[in-house]
């Protein structure tokens, strides 16, 4: 760990993925290793078993669990037809075009070898591109994309990777063959999202009993990751239906669960919990990653194959031809996707990056290593192995990716000028900047009434932030001469920004349940996906949303099973809009108060604010009248209910103000205790 520290330090300071220096510095490592001091280097070795069973669940975790089904949903065309269609085309490219190649250079190889080749070295590592794309600010959607596409085509390379691999081992016979190979990979595709979803559903029911218990709960999240890995493999190896056997991909199910888990079992965790998951978790993938990419390193360095006996000509050659195999790949699986209108054009520029910014890492190592030693095939002359082989072939692809991709795609996207910003970024960089030196002035201000600084100080820092303060005032105008609808746009994101951070803290102190914040939360990420596309926040001021995501899918199977939809019960409908109430009038009272604030500096803009707040004192109406109908039929009920919810929020006042006192070290640990013990049985 200390290595991998030193290493992020440096590669943070030269600006290349600190993955690429980390394979570098484990390469190095192997001769230091020949000292008697350091000769415990040796002990350390990248097992198939430590990849598989343990590295690859906590990534494909880290990865799956921020994965929002919505995002997922809009953009499954893109994702799937690049994870499963485009790693079809490269695989089957690499195979046949590669043994062409190897064939033009004297060098004769099995289809089969190439194929096998094709099917590990197709699959990307997101992990070095996806820190480039937060560095540069890439567009949220085609990092999404790229992410989705790296997470599912992990599956499918693997799958297909195991039905070639049994290929090799047993012959081709025909046509039973290759039903059978469709089949297996079909099943594993197919039930490793049905046992993903299971394993989801089922932990977050589990994190449900446990909520309260920290330790558990985090607990749990490492359990779904490793446990749905480990239980589909053995499922794999032991599921006959029917005389089949079935496979799951242990890949495709990890994905899933961590996906149930991320948007749904995470709204089941107690708060602090939920809270501390995403650093938790960000940083056990640095680990897992840092001893991953050192160990390939140390691998590399380490394995007994001779490139000069196996030719770096070949290996040149596949390396071109990959690179070329995902050219083709991507662009025929996004222009599909283009010319049918399934989704949002993908720009062309977003098409170049995704073909250059394919690195290739742990899991193609994982494959190539359950490859057996003595493998052989009719038509293999050499003397070296087709493990040897192959894995000569995907270490030059890996280093060709790390050290010539990886450290290119910086450039790649300051040159496709896909980090530019868009209208309303642009207009905030300079309104932000004049914000940013508008509260530096009032600062040198509370400086020099402090006496801190000097008279002549405050002048001269006082008229030089003044200047830049003006000058970018100034920039903002020449550049946006009709900034209103630019700052309209800003203004409804704000607006949005303030009703999910209070619908957050309405669901902490436990005023509504999981299911009505759900359902808010998803109105207000799609209202806040349409303004940044620059669409209209709501068709109409009565405009009904989805349901979110698991309520469509429950009631999809209870119509299948010729059930009616689940529908929420009178006090639930009263809560929803009560809790928009309250979220509307938090807007409307802070846009009010927007003209007094240090925000206005950010938007000054009279129009942009009263077309803003026309919006949410309409929704307002709307919302009071809903909650008068509801309150009309069912008066009884709710009067019950709001007096509920005021004991609740008076013992939640009791909670907070204890607390406060003890934290502050105004009452002592014991009285501390013997308080909450008695608030606790009033």
């Amino acid at each position: 760990m200390f290595i991998a520290l030193g290493v992020n330090i440096i590669a943070i300071k030269i600006r290349i993925p600190y993955t690429v220096l980390l394979v570098i510095v484990g390469s190095f490592l192997v001769p230091l290793s020949q000292l008697e001091t350091f000769s415990f280097i040796d002990e350390f070795q990248l097992t198939p078993e430590s990849l598989f069973f343990v590295f690859l669940p906590i990534l494909i975790f880290e990865s799956a669990y921020n994965m929002k089904f919505r995002n997922v949903k809009e953009n499954k065309y893109s994702m799937g037809v690049l994870a499963v269609f485009g790693l079809l085309i490269s695989a089957v490219f690499i195979g046949f075009t590669g043994q062409w190649a190897f064939h033009e250079l004297g060098f004769e190889v099995p289809l089969l070898v190439t194929m096998l080749f094709g099917a590990i070295i197709s699959s990307t590592d997101p992990v070095a591109v996806l820190s480039l794309f937060k560095e540069y600010g890439a567009p949220h959607r085609l990092t999404l994309i790229f992410e989705g596409e790296s997470l599912f085509n992990d599956a499918t390379s693997f799958a297909l990777f195991l039905v070639f691999l049994e290929i090799c081992l047993h012959g081709y016979t025909g046509y039973p063959t290759l039903i059978s190979a469709v089949f297996s990979f079909t099943t594993m595709l197919l039930g490793g999202v049905l046992f993903g979803l299971l394993m989801g559903l089922m932990f977050s029911k589990l994190i449900e009993w446990v909520k309260g218990n920290e330790h558990l709960e985090i607990t749990m999240t490492l359990l779904v990751a490793h446990f749905t890995f480990i239980l589909a493999e053995l499922l794999s190896k032991h599921l006959v239906v029917m005389g089949h056997e079935i496979h799951l991909s242990s890949i495709i199910a990890t994905s899933i669960s961590s996906m149930v888990m991320g948007n749904y079992g995470r709204f089941k965790m107690s708060h602090s919990v939920e809270e501390y998951m995403d650093k938790f978790w960000s940083y056990f993938a640095f680990v897992a990653n840092s001893l991953v990419f050192i160990l390939m390193g140390l691998m590399f360095a380490n394995l007994s194959i001779e490139l000069k006996k196996i030719a770096l000509l070949p290996i040149a050659a596949i390396i071109a031809v990959v690179v070329i195999a995902r050219i083709i790949s991507v662009y025929l699986s996004v222009s599909l996707v283009n010319v049918l209108k399934l989704e949002d054009r993908i720009p062309q520029t977003w098409q170049q990056l995704l073909s250059w910014g394919s690195l290739r890492g742990a899991l193609a190592i994982v494959m190539v290593l359950l490859i057996p030693d003595d493998m052989t095939l009719p038509g293999w002359a050499y003397h070296f192995s087709i493990k040897d082989f192959v894995a000569a072939l995907t270490i030059g692809c890996i280093y060709f990716t790390l050290l010539f991709k990886a450290t290119t795609i910086g450039y790649i996207i300051r040159k496709l000028k896909i980090d530019a910003l868009s209208s309303h970024e642009e207009l905030g960089y300079y309104k932000t900047k004049a914000l940013i030196y508008q509260d530096m002035l009032a600062q040198l201000a509370d400086l020099q009434a402090n006496k801190q600084i000097s008279q002549d100080q405050y002048q001269t820092l006082s008229v030089y932030y003044r200047a830049l303060h003006d000058q970018h005032v100034s920039d903002s105008k020449r550049v946006f001469k009709d900034s209103a609808h630019v700052v309209e746009g800003m203004l409804r994101l704000y607006a949005l920004g303030l009703e999910k951070a209070e619908l957050k803290e309405i669901f902490r102190r436990g005023e509504i349940n999981e299911a009505i914040y759900k359902q808010i939360l998803n109105m207000l990420e799609i209202q806040i996906a349409r303004v940044e596309q620059d669409k209209r926040q709501l068709t109409s001021i009565n405009e009904r949303f989805a349901n979110w995501f698991y309520i469509s899918i429950v009631n999809r199977f209870r119509k299948l099973l010729f059930l009616k939809p689940k529908t929420p019960k009178p006090e639930e409908v009263y809560l929803y809009y009560r809790t928009q109430y309250k979220l509307i009038l938090k807007v409307i009272d802070e846009l009010e108060k927007l003209e007094h604030s240090r925000l206005y500096e950010i938007f000054n803009d009279k129009q942009a604010l009263s077309n803003v707040l026309t919006v949410f004192q309409e929704l307002k109406v709307r919302t009071e009248e809903r909650m008068k109908e509801e309150i009309k039929i069912n008066q009884f009920l709710l009067d019950r209910l709001n007096q509920q919810l005021a004991k609740s929020l008076l013992s939640e006042t009791q909670s907070q103000a204890l607390n406060e006192l003890y934290g502050s070290e105004i009452i002592t640990t014991k009285l501390y205790i013997s308080l909450k013990k008695e608030l606790n049985a009033e």
